[in-house]
């Protein structure tokens, strides 16, 4: 099977840095870390800023088929004939 890159489920603001976590099987927090850090400190902050949107923009969502998005409407153990 092959590996895809997608933003992750697990967000804390689009999904890219775990994603990108989530494809090389990296620890999520460490990834998000390391990704401020080079976004904030090499004095490029409006360019990393603007490659992270890009990122976010073109990175499609994680298709979860075993989650049904409906799941909120479902009550289990009640059960009618």
């Amino acid at each position: 099977m092959k590996k895809k890159l997608t933003k992750s489920n697990d967000k804390i603001f689009s999904g890219v840095f775990g994603g990108v976590a989530e494809y090389f099987d990296w620890d999520k927090t460490w990834t998000r870390i390391i990704g401020a850090i080079l976004i904030v400190f090499p004095g490029n902050f409006f360019l990393g800023i603007l490659i992270y949107i890009i990122a976010a923009a073109v990175m499609p969502e994680k298709d979860d088929t075993n989650h049904r998005k409906d799941d909120d409407d479902i009550i289990e153990g009640e059960f009618r004939e």
